[in-house]
């Protein structure tokens, strides 16, 4: 099988070397043989340390898909355009592709699932979503049948770092943020990982799969882990959480939820116990209960091994003379923020002074949102007093932050962060 590769930086690179050093092993197992015969890059003097004669390198990306000697073609440069372009080229010739690009899949999967299928032809994605971890099959195969429910996750290294840096070290936001960067993990502006652009376009394709409808970028209410703060991560661990930013997608009657938030993880729930820049994904659905995916989310040679594991099933699909297309979408009935039910972490400072609780506790009571526990500390004229409430509708918890806000005995509302349970 001869590969077309778009792109050769950390994640290219990796695949080529891939490639090269499981050759004979792969070709045991699947008596197929893979040769990266042809790859287009920028600029071709850039040495790339891979092992690849120079004469397979070209700036011309269009050749490479409408190569008739090019039996699979590998996407990895990223972005939108040339991009998208590409593929529907090399989808039209009728060859599978094998991408690593969630941008283009958050706002135009739907689009190029059909041309696949109506091509004949495999568009496989593993590596777009959690690296190595393999959840796209597992949702496109093993849960064809299976009755999902609900899918979160950890789907993003660098926020993972910076949050364990600060859970575990006592870290601040900004000094975790600059450790992420020093590592390689986060990039000079970090706002797509930080502000949950990345997760968002990661839980759109999730929820794609998972419930069988199209979910693009833009359905996806986001918030970042800016806001969180050395107190916030103090507080949620001496009530027993720890703070994750969680991408979750769940069906409501015949809506869907996709929401990516920090959010109060309990301490002895699976999704706890994943730190550093490490991924997972739990699903749950009325038939399996509950399981849950976990590896390396990010970095060249995890992420070259998903993408190479999509490149064998694409090869032996296409020498078997069929594949696992995913076929045309409905749009889907996007549940807004405002419906959404879930337990909420609330600081509050307060005058320390007779009858306030009462009257905090009074404007939970009127917007019908009910106190699971609370706790008061301070001296002297101001208390800070942190909430876990039940479950309740987002938007009764809005409006009682803002009658909250009005209270003459409320100095600030501080932290208001999602958890799971209640």
């Amino acid at each position: 099988m001869r590969v077309g590769l778009l792109g050769c930086g950390n994640v290219g690179a990796a695949l080529a070397v891939l490639v090269d050093e499981q050759r004979d092993v792969v070709a045991r197992r699947t008596g197929l043989s893979f040769e990266v015969a042809s790859v287009a890059v920028r600029d071709l003097s850039v040495d790339r340390g891979v092992p690849l004669p120079a004469e397979v390198f070209t700036t011309d990306a269009a050749a490479v898909v409408s190569d008739p000697d090019i039996d699979v073609v590998v996407e990895v440069m990223g972005g939108i355009e040339p991009a998208r372009t590409l593929i529907v080229a090399a989808l039209g010739n009728g060859k599978p592709v094998v991408t690593a690009n969630k941008e283009l899949l958050a706002v135009h999967g739907a689009e190029l699932y059909s041309i696949a299928e109506s091509a004949g032809v495999d568009l496989l994605f593993e590596a777009a979503v959690a690296g190595a971890i393999p959840i796209m099959r597992p949702l496109r195969e093993s849960f064809a049948g299976e009755p999902v429910t609900r899918v979160m996750g950890i789907v993003n290294g660098t926020t993972n770092f910076i949050l364990t840096k600060m859970s575990g070290e006592g870290a601040s936001y900004d000094d975790a943020l600059a450790e992420a960067q020093g590592l390689g993990y986060a990039e000079a502006d970090p706002t797509a990982d930080v502000e949950g652009h990345d997760a968002g376009a990661k839980i759109a394709i999730i929820a794609t799969l998972a419930f069988g409808t199209e979910v693009v970028a833009d359905d996806v209410y986001l918030e970042g882990i800016s806001g969180v703060t050395t107190d916030d991560i103090e507080a949620a661990a001496h009530l027993g959480y720890c703070i994750k930013l969680l991408a979750v997608a769940d069906r409501r009657g015949d809506e869907i939820g996709v929401r990516v938030h920090p959010t109060l993880v309990p301490n002895d729930h699976p999704l706890a116990a994943v730190n550093d820049s490490f991924n997972a994904v739990f699903v749950e659905g009325d038939a399996v209960g509950e399981v849950m995916l976990y590896g390396r989310g990010a970095g060249g040679r995890p992420t070259a091994s998903a993408v190479f594991g999509d490149l064998i099933d694409a090869a032996g699909n296409s020498a078997r003379g069929h594949g696992a297309p995913i076929g045309s979408l409905e749009r889907a009935r996007i549940s807004p923020i405002d419906d959404l039910e879930t337990a909420y972490y609330l600081a509050l400072d307060v005058d320390d002074e007779p009858g306030v609780l009462a009257g905090v506790a009074a404007v939970f009571g009127a917007h019908r949102v009910s106190i699971r526990s609370m706790e008061q500390a301070g001296q002297g004229g101001e208390a800070r007093i942190t909430f876990i409430t039940h479950r309740a509708r987002e938007r009764d918890m809005q409006a009682t932050l803002d009658d909250l806000g009005g209270l003459d005995a409320v100095r600030s509302v501080g932290s208001v962060l999602r958890a799971l349970g209640g």
